[in-house]
Protein backbone atom coordinates (compact mmCIF):
# COMPACT_ATOMS: atom_id res chain seq x y z
CA UNK A 1 0.00 0.00 0.00
CA UNK A 2 1.32 3.37 -1.03
CA UNK A 3 0.28 6.10 1.35
CA UNK A 4 1.54 9.63 1.44
CA UNK A 5 2.01 10.88 4.96
CA UNK A 6 2.32 14.45 5.86
CA UNK A 7 3.49 14.65 9.46
CA UNK A 8 3.40 17.93 11.16
CA UNK A 9 4.79 18.60 14.58
CA UNK A 10 3.60 21.48 16.73
CA UNK A 11 3.71 22.45 20.35
CA UNK A 12 0.70 23.02 22.49
CA UNK A 13 1.02 26.77 21.85
CA UNK A 14 1.08 26.30 18.08
CA UNK A 15 -1.49 23.53 17.89
CA UNK A 16 -4.50 25.81 17.97
CA UNK A 17 -3.10 27.94 15.13
CA UNK A 18 -2.32 24.80 13.17
CA UNK A 19 -5.83 23.48 13.63
CA UNK A 20 -7.23 26.81 12.53
CA UNK A 21 -5.10 26.96 9.39
CA UNK A 22 -5.69 23.36 8.40
CA UNK A 23 -9.24 23.16 9.62
CA UNK A 24 -8.24 20.11 11.60
CA UNK A 25 -11.18 19.95 13.97
CA UNK A 26 -11.35 16.25 14.88
CA UNK A 27 -15.14 16.08 14.97
CA UNK A 28 -15.45 17.60 11.51
CA UNK A 29 -12.68 15.79 9.64
CA UNK A 30 -13.39 13.55 6.67
CA UNK A 31 -12.72 9.86 7.06
CA UNK A 32 -9.31 9.98 5.33
CA UNK A 33 -7.74 12.46 7.79
CA UNK A 34 -6.67 10.99 11.11
CA UNK A 35 -5.47 13.10 13.98
CA UNK A 36 -3.58 11.50 16.79
CA UNK A 37 -2.82 13.50 19.89
CA UNK A 38 0.20 12.35 21.80
CA UNK A 39 1.60 14.48 24.57
CA UNK A 40 3.07 17.71 23.15
CA UNK A 41 2.84 16.73 19.47
CA UNK A 42 -0.01 16.49 17.00
CA UNK A 43 0.61 13.92 14.29
CA UNK A 44 -1.54 14.42 11.22
CA UNK A 45 -1.53 11.56 8.81
CA UNK A 46 -3.08 12.34 5.48
CA UNK A 47 -3.87 9.21 3.49
CA UNK A 48 -4.26 10.32 -0.12
CA UNK A 49 -5.05 6.95 -1.52
CA UNK A 50 -5.27 3.29 -0.66
CA UNK A 51 -3.99 0.08 -2.14
CA UNK A 52 -7.47 -0.74 -3.36
CA UNK A 53 -7.72 2.55 -5.21
CA UNK A 54 -4.33 1.96 -6.78
CA UNK A 55 -5.25 -1.56 -7.82
CA UNK A 56 -8.50 -0.36 -9.37
CA UNK A 57 -6.70 2.43 -11.20
CA UNK A 58 -4.01 0.06 -12.49
CA UNK A 59 -6.69 -2.38 -13.61
CA UNK A 60 -8.53 0.34 -15.52
CA UNK A 61 -5.31 1.46 -17.20
CA UNK A 62 -4.42 -2.09 -18.26
CA UNK A 63 -7.94 -2.68 -19.55
CA UNK A 64 -7.83 0.55 -21.53
CA UNK A 65 -4.46 -0.40 -23.02
CA UNK A 66 -5.67 -3.89 -23.81
CA UNK A 67 -8.79 -2.49 -25.48
CA UNK A 68 -6.69 -0.12 -27.57
CA UNK A 69 -4.37 -2.94 -28.65
CA UNK A 70 -7.30 -5.21 -29.47
CA UNK A 71 -8.94 -2.47 -31.54
CA UNK A 72 -5.70 -1.79 -33.40
CA UNK A 73 -5.19 -5.49 -34.12
CA UNK A 74 -8.77 -5.83 -35.32
CA UNK A 75 -8.35 -2.89 -37.69
CA UNK A 76 -5.09 -4.24 -39.11
CA UNK A 77 -6.57 -7.72 -39.54
CA UNK A 78 -9.57 -6.50 -41.53
CA UNK A 79 -9.31 -7.43 -45.19
CA UNK A 80 -8.39 -4.52 -47.38
CA UNK A 81 -10.89 -3.56 -49.98
CA UNK A 82 -9.63 -3.50 -53.57
CA UNK A 83 -10.43 -0.34 -55.46
CA UNK A 84 -11.43 -1.09 -59.07
CA UNK A 85 -11.06 1.36 -61.92
CA UNK A 86 -14.17 3.18 -63.08
CA UNK A 87 -14.01 1.37 -66.44
CA UNK A 88 -14.48 -1.98 -64.70
CA UNK A 89 -17.30 -0.65 -62.56
CA UNK A 90 -19.06 0.86 -65.58
CA UNK A 91 -19.01 -2.36 -67.62
CA UNK A 92 -19.94 -4.43 -64.57
CA UNK A 93 -22.91 -2.28 -63.58
CA UNK A 94 -24.00 -1.60 -67.17
CA UNK A 95 -22.82 -4.59 -69.25
CA UNK A 96 -23.22 -4.33 -73.00
CA UNK A 97 -24.69 -6.97 -75.33
CA UNK A 98 -25.91 -9.40 -72.70
CA UNK A 99 -27.87 -12.27 -74.20
CA UNK A 100 -27.69 -15.20 -76.60
CA UNK A 101 -27.86 -15.94 -80.30
CA UNK A 102 -29.04 -19.10 -82.02
CA UNK A 103 -25.99 -21.33 -81.79
CA UNK A 104 -27.37 -23.64 -84.48
CA UNK A 105 -27.50 -20.87 -87.07
CA UNK A 106 -24.85 -21.06 -89.79
CA UNK A 107 -23.97 -17.39 -89.45
CA UNK A 108 -23.44 -17.57 -85.69
CA UNK A 109 -20.17 -18.51 -84.08
CA UNK A 110 -20.09 -19.53 -80.42
CA UNK A 111 -17.10 -19.49 -78.12
CA UNK A 112 -17.42 -21.17 -74.73
CA UNK A 113 -14.36 -21.00 -72.47
CA UNK A 114 -13.67 -21.38 -68.78
CA UNK A 115 -10.99 -21.02 -66.15
CA UNK A 116 -10.92 -24.05 -63.82
CA UNK A 117 -8.71 -22.21 -61.33
CA UNK A 118 -11.33 -19.55 -60.53
CA UNK A 119 -14.51 -21.13 -61.89
CA UNK A 120 -15.29 -18.35 -64.41
CA UNK A 121 -17.20 -19.44 -67.52
CA UNK A 122 -17.64 -17.15 -70.53
CA UNK A 123 -19.83 -17.63 -73.62
CA UNK A 124 -19.35 -15.15 -76.47
CA UNK A 125 -21.32 -15.32 -79.72
CA UNK A 126 -20.97 -13.43 -82.98
CA UNK A 127 -23.30 -13.09 -85.97
CA UNK A 128 -21.39 -12.73 -89.23
CA UNK A 129 -22.61 -11.59 -92.64
CA UNK A 130 -21.59 -13.02 -96.03
CA UNK A 131 -18.55 -10.73 -96.22
CA UNK A 132 -17.17 -11.89 -92.90
CA UNK A 133 -18.13 -8.77 -90.96
CA UNK A 134 -19.52 -9.15 -87.45
CA UNK A 135 -22.97 -7.63 -87.30
CA UNK A 136 -23.93 -8.59 -83.76
CA UNK A 137 -22.32 -9.97 -80.63
CA UNK A 138 -23.70 -11.33 -77.37
CA UNK A 139 -22.27 -12.78 -74.19
CA UNK A 140 -23.19 -14.56 -71.02
CA UNK A 141 -20.64 -14.91 -68.25
CA UNK A 142 -20.62 -16.68 -64.95
CA UNK A 143 -17.89 -15.11 -62.85
CA UNK A 144 -16.58 -12.06 -61.05
CA UNK A 145 -17.05 -8.41 -61.99
CA UNK A 146 -13.77 -8.33 -63.89
CA UNK A 147 -14.84 -11.30 -66.03
CA UNK A 148 -18.17 -9.66 -66.81
CA UNK A 149 -16.47 -6.37 -67.67
CA UNK A 150 -13.96 -8.14 -69.92
CA UNK A 151 -16.80 -9.91 -71.77
CA UNK A 152 -18.69 -6.67 -72.21
CA UNK A 153 -15.65 -4.90 -73.69
CA UNK A 154 -14.94 -7.83 -76.01
CA UNK A 155 -18.43 -7.76 -77.51
CA UNK A 156 -18.15 -4.01 -78.06
CA UNK A 157 -14.79 -4.26 -79.79
CA UNK A 158 -15.72 -7.06 -82.22
CA UNK A 159 -18.90 -5.50 -83.57
CA UNK A 160 -18.49 -4.00 -87.03
CA UNK A 161 -15.08 -5.61 -87.60
CA UNK A 162 -14.04 -8.42 -89.90
CA UNK A 163 -13.54 -11.85 -88.34
CA UNK A 164 -9.86 -11.80 -89.23
CA UNK A 165 -9.43 -8.34 -87.72
CA UNK A 166 -10.84 -9.28 -84.31
CA UNK A 167 -8.23 -12.02 -83.96
CA UNK A 168 -5.73 -9.21 -83.39
CA UNK A 169 -7.47 -8.25 -80.14
CA UNK A 170 -5.21 -9.28 -77.27
CA UNK A 171 -5.92 -9.79 -73.62
CA UNK A 172 -3.36 -7.11 -72.82
CA UNK A 173 -5.46 -4.58 -74.75
CA UNK A 174 -8.57 -5.46 -72.73
CA UNK A 175 -6.65 -5.44 -69.46
CA UNK A 176 -5.10 -2.05 -70.23
CA UNK A 177 -8.48 -0.55 -71.14
CA UNK A 178 -10.16 -1.79 -67.97
CA UNK A 179 -7.11 -1.20 -65.74
CA UNK A 180 -7.43 -4.72 -64.41
CA UNK A 181 -5.39 -5.51 -61.28
CA UNK A 182 -2.73 -8.23 -61.70
CA UNK A 183 -4.84 -10.85 -59.92
CA UNK A 184 -7.62 -10.38 -62.51
CA UNK A 185 -5.60 -10.62 -65.72
CA UNK A 186 -6.96 -14.11 -66.35
CA UNK A 187 -10.36 -12.52 -67.01
CA UNK A 188 -9.02 -10.65 -70.03
CA UNK A 189 -7.36 -13.88 -71.20
CA UNK A 190 -10.76 -15.56 -71.12
CA UNK A 191 -12.20 -12.79 -73.28
CA UNK A 192 -9.44 -13.20 -75.87
CA UNK A 193 -9.94 -16.97 -75.90
CA UNK A 194 -13.71 -16.53 -76.27
CA UNK A 195 -13.28 -14.28 -79.32
CA UNK A 196 -10.98 -16.79 -81.00
CA UNK A 197 -13.28 -19.67 -80.15
CA UNK A 198 -16.31 -17.86 -81.61
CA UNK A 199 -14.47 -17.03 -84.85
CA UNK A 200 -13.17 -20.58 -85.19
CA UNK A 201 -16.66 -21.97 -84.63
CA UNK A 202 -18.09 -19.74 -87.36
CA UNK A 203 -15.29 -20.68 -89.77
CA UNK A 204 -15.84 -24.36 -89.05
CA UNK A 205 -19.53 -24.00 -89.88
CA UNK A 206 -18.70 -22.13 -93.08
CA UNK A 207 -16.22 -24.79 -94.19
CA UNK A 208 -18.63 -27.55 -93.32
CA UNK A 209 -21.36 -25.89 -95.34
CA UNK A 210 -18.99 -25.42 -98.31
CA UNK A 211 -17.91 -29.06 -98.15
CA UNK A 212 -21.52 -30.21 -98.00
CA UNK A 213 -22.37 -28.11 -101.05
CA UNK A 214 -19.43 -29.55 -102.97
Amino acid sequence: MVVLFYTLYASYHERSNLHHKLGCIPAQQPHNIIIVKKKRHCIIMLATTTARTLRNTATRIMMARGSAVTTAERLTQQPQRRNYHENIVEHYENPRNVGSLDKNSDDVGTGLVGAPACGDVMKLQIKVDENGNIQESKFKTFGCGSAIASSSVATEWVKGKHVDEVLAIKNTDIAAHLKLPPVKLHCSMLAEDAIRAAVNDWKAKKEGKANAAA
